[in-house]
């Protein structure tokens, strides 16, 4: 008797707050035979894109207001309940596109358990597709600083191309990271601290238009953040539990 091998069910998560505007063309952009289910997760600012998914055919699921943080957590939620085993993050302006959603998918298959996509592959590229100077720099130099102390083969931590597998959010405790943005880092934190495989693919941003972002303040705020968490990571390593990094079987 012949044994047929089940592919992966993979979602893509489609993250809004204010895309209303966006999100058909968005849609439409997607790549065709990936995704096994597509679903919207809104974080609630009254725009009315929940007709627009409606007349798209997309599942659409929306709460009061969390932030990025308990919007993609929110949405990684839902995947995992429609027994999703690789999550594609999807930003609801259409910033990152997607291109790298196969290539990314193709990776994940090879074992990987997270996979983010890097603007900083090429060193040059993010300076030709107009990425702020200031950004530029500071990227590099967080990344470094980064790299250094989790010991991630990535040219990139600050990025919002990602693919989650069910192992990654079952492996790591999400119970304590935030809702804000700065969830983007603890979540690679977690995955180091945990041993898990995690890779990178080259993505490209777009920066000649339209786009939602974090103010100068709170980038400020973000950065400070993540000096936090490294804090804690090398506490833990050190042998002191703190509450971002326990060891536990329960997920989200």
């Amino acid at each position: 008797m012949k044994t047929t091998i089940k592919s992966p069910k993979v979602i893509g998560i489609i993250l809004t707050y204010k895309h209303a505007s966006f999100l058909e063309d968005l849609y439409h952009s997607l790549p065709e035979g990936v995704f096994d289910s597509i679903i919207v997760s809104n974080d609630e600012s009254g725009d009315n894109i929940g007709v627009i998914a409606e007349k798209l055919g997309i599942p659409y699921f929306s709460h009061p207001r969390l932030g990025y943080g308990g919007n993609i957590k929110y949405g990684l939620q839902k995947a995992l309940e429609m027994g999703g085993e690789y999550m594609v993050e999807i930003h609801g302006d259409g910033q990152y596109g997607t291109l790298g959603i196969i290539p990314g998918i193709q990776k994940m298959k090879k074992g990987y358990d997270f996979i983010l996509g890097s603007r900083f592959t090429d060193l040059n590229l993010p300076l030709k597709d107009k990425m702020p100077f200031l950004k530029y720099l500071a990227n590099i130099g967080l990344s470094f600083l980064d790299r250094l102390i989790l010991r991630l083969p990535l040219s990139e931590f600050h990025t919002g191309f990602r693919i989650y597998s069910r192992r990654l959010l079952t492996k790591a405790d999400l119970k304590h990271t935030s809702n804000d943005h700065l969830f983007s880092f603890q979540i690679i934190a977690l995955a180091a601290y945990h041993n898990l495989k995690v890779g990178e693919i080259p993505v490209r941003g777009d920066y000649a238009h339209e786009h939602s972002s974090i103010s100068i303040r709170e980038s400020v705020k973000y950065t400070f953040q993540t000096f936090d968490v490294l804090a804690q990571y090398l506490w833990t390593r050190l042998g002191f539990e703190t509450k971002l990094f326990k060891r536990s079987k329960h997920s989200i």
